[in-house]
C-alpha cells in the first residue's frame, strides 16, 4: 500500500546517486596537501579529486571575505529572528527587551542590505 507518488518528506532523492567508492593511497604529507588544496578551492576532498580526475581542472568556489562576512551576519540574524518567531508561534508575548532586540535586528538587516548593495555595485 505504499504509494511512491506520495511525498513522504525528507531530503529529495538524487537523480544519480554516487555509490561507488574509490580508494587513493597517499602518505600523510600528500594527504595534507590535497586536503589544503581542496579547502582552498572551497570543495570537499571527494569533490576536489573527482573534479581533477574528470576534468583535469577545477572551478574554484572561493568567495571574497566580504561575502563570507555578510553570510555569517545573515546566519546570526536569521537564528535570532527564528527564536523570536518560535516564541510568537506559541502565542507568547515579547518582553520589552525582546521587542528592543527585534528592532535592533531589523536595523542590522537594513544596514547589511545597504552594505551588500554597495559591495555589489
Amino acid at each position: 500500500m505504499n504509494n511512491p507518488a506520495k511525498n513522504r518528506g525528507g531530503r529529495p532523492r538524487k537523480k544519480v546517486k554516487r555509490q561507488e567508492q574509490l580508494a587513493v593511497m597517499c602518505n600523510i604529507i600528500e594527504r595534507k596537501i590535497i586536503s589544503g588544496k581542496a579547502k582552498k578551492a572551497g570543495l570537499t576532498i571527494s569533490e576536489y579529486l573527482r573534479g581533477i580526475g574528470l576534468n583535469g581542472m577545477l572551478t574554484i568556489r572561493a568567495y571574497p571575505p566580504q561575502i563570507l562576512e555578510f553570510t555569517g551576519k545573515l546566519n546570526h540574524l536569521s537564528a535570532n529572528i527564528n527564536q523570536i518567531a518560535k516564541k510568537r508561534n506559541i502565542n507568547e508575548q515579547l518582553s520589552p527587551i525582546e521587542r528592543a532586540e527585534l528592532k535592533l535586528l531589523s536595523e542590522e538587516i537594513k544596514q547589511l542590505s545597504k552594505e551588500i548593495k554597495t559591495y555589489t555595485k
